[in-house]
C-alpha cells in the first residue's frame, strides 16, 4: 500500500513491546514511504530500523518524531507476509515487530540493502536428473484428492498418513509438479538440517535451479541471496527447516510439511511459533492446499483428521510391497539376570551385527543420548557432579575429555577426588552415543564407524560429509542420536539396533510416550528399504510399556488408541491448549514468589464476568518449579494455563497481561502450546 500522502506512519519495531509507534513523515521522504518498507527511526536516542505497516492522517499525541529515511526502494515484505506476521504476533502472543523481525534474513534486520560475502561459494553441482516414477494405486488416490484442490485453487489440510517408505516424497514431488505447470510456488518443510541435504538433492534432481534453500546454518550472505532468488520469483520451490514458511514466495500454490510431527517445528525463542500452525495459517491466506506428512502423526493432528478437520489420506504400503522390518524387543532384564555384569549389547543384537557385516550390508545404532558417560557419582558419599549454573548432571564427553552442561554448555575437567568427600572413588555411569561408538570399535575392530551427533557434526558442512559416506558405503556403522531416526533413505542398510529405548520415556512431560512410540518407529524406518529386508532390535528395561509394543508391530492405531484415552483423563492436548507462562530470576525466592503473585493475578484479572468463565473456561496449574529448576544462573517456575479455545485464551491473557506488572529482577517468558514443560 502506497501513501496515499498521509503525513503519519505506523511502525513495528523489533522489541517485546505490544504496540505499533507513529512517526511523521518528512515531505521529501512522503512518495518513497510505503507498506512493507523498511525505515530508520530515532526510538530511545539510538537510531533503529522500523517495519512501516500503515498510515494515518493525524497523530494521537503531540510532538511526534520523525521518520529519518526510508531504507527500501522496494518493500521487503509483501502484504501477504504482513497479514500472516500480525496473526503470528496475535497467537504467539510477542509484538508484531518481533514476528516480522522472524520473517526478513538477519541482514535486512540491521538495515542493509546488500551484503557482500566474505567467502567464496562453489558453484553448487546439481544431481543427475531424475524423472517422476510409476505410482501406485494408493499414491494415485492420495494425489487425485490434492490435485483436486490444487485445480479449484482452495485451502485444504490433508493428513498424508504413510508407513516409512510408502512413497511419501514421490507424492510431494509430483504435487509440486502439478503447481509448477499453473504457474505457482512451493513451500516444503523438512525438521531438521540434517535430513536438508538429501531431500534438496531429490527436489533439484527433478527441479533443478529452480530449488532454493532456507535454512538458520546457511552463512548470512547465502540465506540472503537465496531470499532473493525466491523473492525475485527465480526460484519456485522452497525447501528448509521451520523458517522457510516466512519465505517470500509469490503465487503460493501448495505447503508440504515433512515429518509434520517432529516437535522441532516449535521455534524455542520469541516468536515461539509451530511452523505447521504457520503453515496453516499462510495457506488459508494464499487458499491453497497444506500436505502434513508423517508416519506417526502428532496426536494433536491425528485427532483433528479423526474430526473431520483435516482430511486423512493414507498409504499403508511400502513400495514395491516391500515388507517392513521384522522387530525384536529384548528385554535387558533377562539380559541382566544372565549376564554378570550390565551389557551395553545384548547378545542378539551383537550377533546381528556380525552378520550383517559379514553379507557386506549397513548397519544404524540408535541411542538417544550424546556423549561418553551420562554422569559422574562419589561411591563413598554419593555426590553426582551436577553444573553450577544449571540443575542438570554434568555429562563425561571423551574426545574433549570435559564434563559438560548439555544445557548450558559449562565445562569442567573431571576431578579424580571428590569435591565433597575428597575419596578417590569417582566412577563414571551410564552410556551416550561415543561410549556406544567406542565399545563397537572394540566388538568389531575391522567395522569403519562413524558417529552423528551434535557434538560430531559441529562443523559446518559434517552432515553431508558424514551422510554422504555413508551412502557411498565408507562406513559400516553410524552411531547416531535422533539426527539419523528421520527420512534418511539408504538401501543397504538392513539392521537398526536400538540401544536403549528407554531414555525418552522416563522424561518429566506428558509427551514421553508419545516421543518414544515416534522416535522408535521413525528409526525402525530406516531399516530394509532396499530389498533384503530388514531387522530391528529394541533393547528395552520396559518391554510391557504400550509405546514400546506398538512400536515394535508399527501399530500407530493401536498407540493412538491407548495415548488419547489418558490425554482425556488428564485434560491434555489434544484436548486442549496449553500455554506456559515462565517466570526466571536468578534468586530462587524471587522466582517462586513471583510465580505465586502471577497466579493470584491471573485468577483476579483473566475474566471480567461470571459468563465469560462459563464460556471459555481456562484453568490455572501451579505455580511449579521447572522439571530443570535451574538453567544458566536463572531459577525457573512455571505458571500452566489450560483452555479449549486457544484465541479466545491468548486474546485474554494479552489484555490481562497489559495491567500486570512483574516485580525487578524477574523475567517473563510466554509459550502457547509448548512442546516441553
Amino acid at each position: 500500500m502506497k501513501n496515499a500522502l498521509h503525513e503519519f506512519a505506523d511502525l513495528a519495531i523489533n522489541i517485546p513491546v505490544d504496540r505499533l509507534f507513529t512517526y511523521g513523515i518528512p515531505a521529501d521522504t512522503a512518495k518513497k514511504a510505503e507498506v512493507g518498507k523498511r525505515a530508520f527511526v530515532d526510538f530511545r536516542n539510538k537510531e533503529t530500523v522500523g517495519y512501516i505497516v500503515g498510515f494515518r492522517p493525524e497523530a494521537e499525541a503531540q510532538g511526534i518524531k520523525e521518520i529519518r529515511s526510508v531504507i527500501d526502494d522496494e518493500p521487503v515484505i509483501s502484504g501477504e507476509l504482513l497479514k500472516l506476521t500480525e496473526r503470528v504476533s496475535l497467537t504467539y502472543l510477542c509484538s508484531y515487530g518481533q514476528a516480522i523481525a522472524a520473517a526478513i534474513p538477519g541482514v535486512l534486520k540491521k538495515g542493509k540493502v546488500s551484503v557482500k560475502s566474505r567467502e567464496k561459494h562453489e558453484e553448487e553441482k546439481m544431481p543427475a536428473p531424475s524423472y517422476p516414477l510409476a505410482l501406485t494405486d494408493e499414491q494415485k488416490k492420495v494425489l487425485e484428492s490434492v490435485f483436486k484442490k490444487i485445480d479449484m485453487e482452495s485451502y485444504r489440510p490433508f493428513l498424508l498418513h504413510g508407513i516409512t517408505a510408502s512413497g511419501k516424497t514421490e507424492i510431494y514431488l509430483q504435487a509440486i509438479e502439478k503447481v509448477l505447470n499453473k504457474g505457482k510456488t512451493s513451500i516444503v518443510l523438512v525438521p531438521e538440517i540434517a535430513l536438508t541435504p538429501q531431500t534438496v538433492e531429490r527436489f533439484t534432481s527433478r527441479f533443478g535451479s529452480k530449488v532454493a534453500v532456507a535454512h538458520s546454518a546457511l552463512v548470512g550472505s547465502m540465506r540472503y541471496k537465496e531470499w532473493q532468488r525466491i523473492r525475485s520469483g527465480e526460484a519456485k520451490i522452497v525447501v528448509g527447516a521451520r523458517s522457510a514458511i516466512f519465505s517470500p514466495v509469490r503465487n503460493l500454490g501448495l505447503i508440504i510439511i515433512d515429518e509434520e510431527h517432529e516437535t522441532s517445528y516449535k521455534q524455542e525463542d520469541v516468536p515461539r511459533y509451530h511452523a505447521r500452525d504457520v503453515a496453516l495459517m499462510r495457506a488459508k491466506l494464499a487458499n491453497c492446499p497444506v500436505i502434513l506428512g508423517s508416519a506417526t502423526p502428532s496426536l494433536e493432528s491425528f485427532y483433528l483428521a479423526k474430526k473431520g478437520e483435516l482430511e486423512m489420506v493414507k498409504l499403508t504400503k511400502r513400495i514395491d510391497e516391500r515388507s517392513l522390518p521384522k522387530t525384536k524387543v529384548v528385554d535387558m532384564r533377562m539380559e541382566l539376570a544372565t549376564r554378570k555384569k550390565v551389557c551395553m549389547f545384548s547378545k542378539v543384537l551383537v550377533d546381528s551385527i556380525e552378520r550383517v557385516l559379514k553379507d557386506g550390508r549397513q548397519v544404524m545404532i540408535f541411542l538417544n543420548r550424546r556423549g561418553f558417560s551420562t554422569y559422574v557419582n562419589c561411591k563413598r558419599c554419593g555426590l553426582v557432579l551436577k553444573c553450577k549454573k544449571c540443575d542438570s548432571v554434568m555429562v563425561y564427553h571423551y574426545e574433549t575429555r570435559n564434563l559438560i552442561c548439555h544445557y548450558c554448555n559449562f565445562r569442567m575437567p573431571p576431578p579424580d577426588i571428590c569435591p565433597k568427600c575428597n575419596a578417590a572413588y569417582m566412577k563414571y555411569f551410564g552410556i551416550g552415543t561415543e561410549k556406544v561408538e567406542s565399545e563397537i570399535a572394540r566388538l568389531f575392530p575391522q567395522a569403519r564407524i562413524a558417529r552423528m551427533d551434535t557434538d560430531a557434526t559441529a562443523k559446518r558442512g559434517s552432515h553431508d560429509r558424514i551422510l554422504g559416506e555413508f551412502k557411498k558405503h565408507n562406513i559400516d556403522i553410524l552411531v547416531g542420536t535422533q539426527m539419523i531416526a528421520k527420512g534418511l533413505d539408504f538401501p543397504r542398510v538392513t539392521l537398526v539396533g536400538v540401544v536403549n529405548a528407554d531414555v525418552t520415556l522416563n522424561l518429566p512431560d506428558f509427551r514421553a510416550s508419545e516421543r518414544t512410540f515416534n522416535l522408535l518407529t521413525q528409526v525402525a524406518g530406516r531399516a530394509g528399504r532396499g530389498e533384503d529386508g530388514g531387522e530391528v532390535i529394541i533393547q528395552t528395561y520396559a518391554p510391557e510399556h504400550y509405546a514400546i509394543l506398538a512400536a515394535s508391530k508399527h501399530d500407530y492405531e493401536k498407540f493412538y488408541a491407548q495415548e488419547i484415552k489418558s490425554r482425556k483423563e488428564l485434560f491434555f492436548p489434544p484436548f486442549v491448549h496449553l500455554i506456559k507462562l515462565t517466570l526466571r530470576s536468578r534468586n530462587e525466592k524471587s522466582a517462586s514468589d513471583a510465580a505465586g503473585s502471577l497466579k493470584e493475578f491471573l485468577e483476579k484479572n483473566l475474566f471480567n464476568t461470571e459468563k465469560e468463565k462459563s464460556v471459555d473456561k481456562i484453568d490455572i496449574a501451579g505455580p511449579a518449579p521447572s522439571p530443570i529448576a535451574r538453567v544458566r544462573g536463572f531459577f525457573r517456575w512455571n505458571v500452566l494455563l489450560k483452555g479449549r479455545n486457544r484465541t479466545t485464551m491468548c486474546e485474554t491473557l494479552r489484555g490481562a497481561l497489559r495491567s500486570y506488572r512483574k516485580p525487578a529482577g524477574v523475567i517473563l517468558t510466554i509459550d502457547v502450546d509448548p512442546m516441553s514443560m
